[in-house]
């Protein structure tokens, strides 16, 4: 579709219904259709999901309801979806395992309060402008991530989908109290986990739009029901009716629940600003609209606010719920309007049918949802394109399915940061040299070039800091005892950087004097004429006026003047 001029309100404005205005009265019918597909493939997802997060199912229900209306109303992307999601819920569960019993009165007060934490620190992350760490964690470790949560989330239904009921421990240790107990395997179970599995494949391979999960869901509560399987396998049983209960959790407040809680909100929060901004941003480039991460992390903070106050978990924005949207037709958030009622009709008046359906099927579900992240399309272009990097990925899935959830959003963390460093550790710097007829070029530094004789231009290619301090150092120094014939002025030219840290700062005051000692000008441009940039300004206070010279061709008189 071709991008079109943003006509919204200005977010400044009036920062509610953005998500919505404007709206066409033509575009309202395909916006309904659209929440009535979200809804028909949402409903026995986000139940899914409530299974990871170890939440009663009906919570994940919950999650389309109140969270979803929020955002749609505070919310800064018309397109992003907001809900339960599958690596939020690994996280959650992973902070609570060895807390509370799964699915316990407990378990859940614990969940709505990680789920207050997060809207907590999504507020401070938007009253102190850090929108910016949406774009902290890098693809590579992302997509590493997402993968080992959908391997330990896929294994972690194997139990389930064979009959075996096993509480405890993580999913390596449900899937080893599995193996153990394989002669207690369930016919039933594994015949319609398996029809369940055939269904959904078919019906995707056939198109996305068809409600592949919600038919397989149907069918298996519908033959329970009519079979009367209750008492051949386990089904989820009486489920809640009616809108869900308003009010702060009812749990003891505590230092200790903050010492308990804080982390795992934490590392959900990164999780939040990664995925739901990346989200948003792609549907606004695409459609020419624009996009304010800063004010869209209110609507994030004001779901997730949303979902501590009605019993349920953190929610956070879908990648696959959007383009479900997006492919029905839908452009606003009156889709997710659409879907929320549908999702509270449900609560409703379809619980008890509800109760019927075998645990089985759902875990079928789950564990379909936890292939689809598995990213071997991502891994193979990242092994093609930057094998190194690939390993990075590699050890972060690991990390995931061997150690834990946290521990890998934290080593996830530490590696975007390594992934930043080593880029910025090791720039591409090259030497500027002028070529007849054809301008200025760049060259290798290992040439030793000289722009004219006696003088070298120097282009550092990245921000001047502590970490490239002594590689600067180290490739000056032997540009100069290198060069031939001897310099009597070096320029190092500044396009490229954008700021100096104090270290440095230090590193260039050093090599100032120690070119001095040799008779050697050390001279300062950029190429950008008439700019001043920060790098410059500090610059200028470190070496002063008379060094700084306003572009490549000022550098070539002033050395030929010498």
């Amino acid at each position: 579709m071709p991008k079109r001029i943003d006509d919204r309100p200005a977010a400044g404005a009036w920062p509610v219904l953005l998500g919505i205005r404007p709206l066409s009265v033509r575009q309202i019918p395909a916006e309904i259709l659209a929440g009535i597909t979200l809804a028909a493939l949402a409903v026995p997802e986000v139940m899914g999901y409530a299974r990871i997060a170890g939440m009663p199912v009906v919570t994940g229900i919950y999650t389309l309801i109140v969270p979803l209306f929020i955002y749609a109303l505070l919310g800064a992307s018309r397109h992003l979806v907001v809900g339960a999601d599958s690596a939020t819920a690994a996280i959650l569960a992973a902070g609570l395992a060895g807390i509370a019993a799964t699915s316990s009165a407990h378990y859940v007060a614990l969940a709505t309060v990680t789920a207050l934490f997060a809207a907590f620190l999504l507020l401070v992350a938007r009253l102190v402008r850090l929108g910016f760490l949406a774009n902290f964690l890098s693809r590579t470790v992302l997509i590493g991530f997402l993968s080992g949560v959908g391997i330990q989330v896929a294994l972690g239904q194997l139990p389930g989908m064979v009959g075996l009921q096993v509480s405890g421990g993580d999913e390596w240790h449900k899937l080893h109290a599995a193996v153990r107990n394989l002669d207690a395997t369930n016919a039933y179970a594994i015949g319609i986990s398996a029809a369940a599995v055939i269904l959904i494949l078919c019906c995707k391979k056939r198109s996305p739009r068809i409600p592949g999960a919600l038919i397989a869901v149907i069918a298996a509560t519908f033959a329970s029901w009519a079979l009367d399987l209750q008492r051949h396998l386990p089904v989820l049983g009486e489920i809640p009716a009616g809108f869900p209960d308003f009010g702060l959790p009812q749990i003891h407040w505590e230092r200790q629940l903050l010492v308990e809680l804080m982390p795992t909100a934490f590392a959900i929060c990164f999780v939040i600003l990664a995925q739901s901004a990346a989200t948003a941003r792609a549907y606004a480039e695409r459609y020419g609209e624009r996009f304010d991460e800063e004010a869209d992390l209110v609507g994030l903070s004001a779901a997730n606010l949303g979902a501590a106050l009605t019993g349920t978990f953190v929610v956070n924005g879908s990648p696959t719920k959007s383009q479900i949207v997006d492919s029905a037709g839908g452009r606003t958030q009156f889709s997710m309007l659409t879907a929320g009622v549908i999702a509270l009709l449900v609560l409703l008046f379809l619980t008890r049918p509800l109760g019927h359906m075998p645990d089985a099927v759902l875990a079928a579900v789950v564990f379909l949802i936890g292939l689809e992240l598995i990213d071997l399309r991502g891994l193979r272009e990242i092994y093609r394109t930057r094998p190194l990097e690939f390993w990075v990925a590699v050890v972060t899935m690991a990390t995931v399915v061997l150690i834990g959830v946290e521990q890998g959003i934290m080593l996830a963390l530490a590696l975007s940061l390594v992934v930043h460093t080593r880029h910025g550790y090791n720039p591409t710097n090259v030497l500027l040299v002028p070529v007849a007829g054809e301008g200025w070029r760049a060259r290798p530094i290992a040439s030793g070039v000289q722009a004219v004789p006696g003088l070298i231009i120097y282009r550092f290619n990245h921000s001047m800091y502590y970490a490239n301090a002594q590689r600067l150092t180290d490739e000056v120094t032997q540009l100069v005892d290198t060069a031939e014939p001897r310099l009597h002025c070096f320029c190092i030219e500044l396009s490229a950087v954008d700021d100096v840290d104090f270290t440095a700062a230090e590193a260039l005051a050093k090599l100032h004097r120690a070119l001095s000692a040799r008779g050697i000008r050390l001279l300062f441009t950029t190429v950008m004429l008439g700019e001043s940039t920060r790098a410059l300004a500090q610059v200028r206070a470190l070496v002063g006026e008379e060094a700084i010279y306003p572009s490549l061709n000022a550098v070539v008189a002033a050395a030929t003047e010498v």
